[in-house]
């Protein structure tokens, strides 16, 4: 006989991810034990995430497209925090909540944010627009939504991302074998070209651009771009606190105390009496 309270309780947390039971965790219905060394962390991802293993081809660019952004260096926003984290006392599971909690719309976001804007201009071709069409209208009601910024292209340091091109290379490849239809390339690549013909300069497809792209080619939503992302990052963030953590020091701000910061206040001024002598 079914008890409602039961029910209801066992249904607080529903899930098709993962069924336990004492000795037993099945992962979207396989064994963990024939999962272990049997498939590799992308094939794990996909298999999370989407209910079903991936081909090698679809697990070998989406891999792919996670070592590309592990990292850019100390002077990006969320590796500095996870490195003046550590200086600080804490933990290194605090160093890595620090520094994925600023992985926000501005540092971190312009995947997913590409990725919206290479489905705007996939819908307008579905509606029957040319690709350069569709590129200029989309980026027009982007660029009007958002503002100037177009995500995923330029790059304030690299006049060309050495990331970009070889996304696109294992893109393209995997489109001649069928993995993927190569869409979301000619997509991302058209937006560069539409770029460079406004500006007239090249503005580098960067890695959240071609990023955007291997992630939109495998069918992952846009929010799941972020996401990826921030699990590719968390592996820089994850190796400089622990460098960090080796190499010593105690409450290391954003610049050495030698460097003064510029204060734009008022000027020097007393209270008076003699509490101002």
């Amino acid at each position: 006989m079914s008890d409602p309270s039961r029910d209801a309780a066992r249904d607080w947390w529903r899930t098709e991810i993962i069924d336990i039971a004492p000795g037993a965790i099945r992962v979207r219905g396989y064994p963990i034990e024939q999962l272990i060394g049997a498939v590799s962390f992308p094939q794990m991802i996909w298999l999370m995430l989407r209910g079903e293993l991936p081909s090698d081809a679809q697990a070998d660019l989406l891999g792919a497209a996670l070592v590309a952004g592990v990292d850019h260096g100390p002077q990006a926003p969320s590796i500095a925090i996870a490195r003046m984290a550590m200086t600080c006392g804490v933990g290194i599971n605090n160093a890595m909540a620090s520094a994925t909690n600023v992985l926000g719309d501005v540092h971190g976001g312009a995947g997913e944010q590409a990725m919206e804007l290479y489905a705007a201009i996939a819908t307008t071709m579905d509606a029957g627009a040319l690709l350069a069409d569709a590129v200029r209208e989309s980026i027009d009601r982007f660029q009007a939504e958002h503002g100037k910024f177009i995500p995923g292209f330029g790059h304030r340091f690299h006049p060309v991302d050495p990331r970009g091109p070889r996304l696109l290379a294992l893109v393209d490849a995997a489109a001649q074998a069928g993995a993927v239809s190569g869409r979301y390339a000619a997509i991302g690549r058209a937006v560069e070209a539409e770029l460079e013909r406004r500006t007239g300069k090249h503005l580098t497809m960067n890695i959240d651009g071609s990023a955007a792209v291997v992630f939109a080619e495998l069918g992952f939503a846009p929010k799941l771009g972020r996401g990826l992302f921030i699990l590719s990052r968390s592996v820089g963030i994850l190796a400089h606190a622990w460098e960090q953590s080796q190499q010593g020091g105690r409450n290391k701000g954003p610049i050495p105390p030698s460097f003064l910061y510029s204060y734009t206040g008022t000027a020097k001024r007393d209270l008076g009496g003699d509490e101002g002598k």
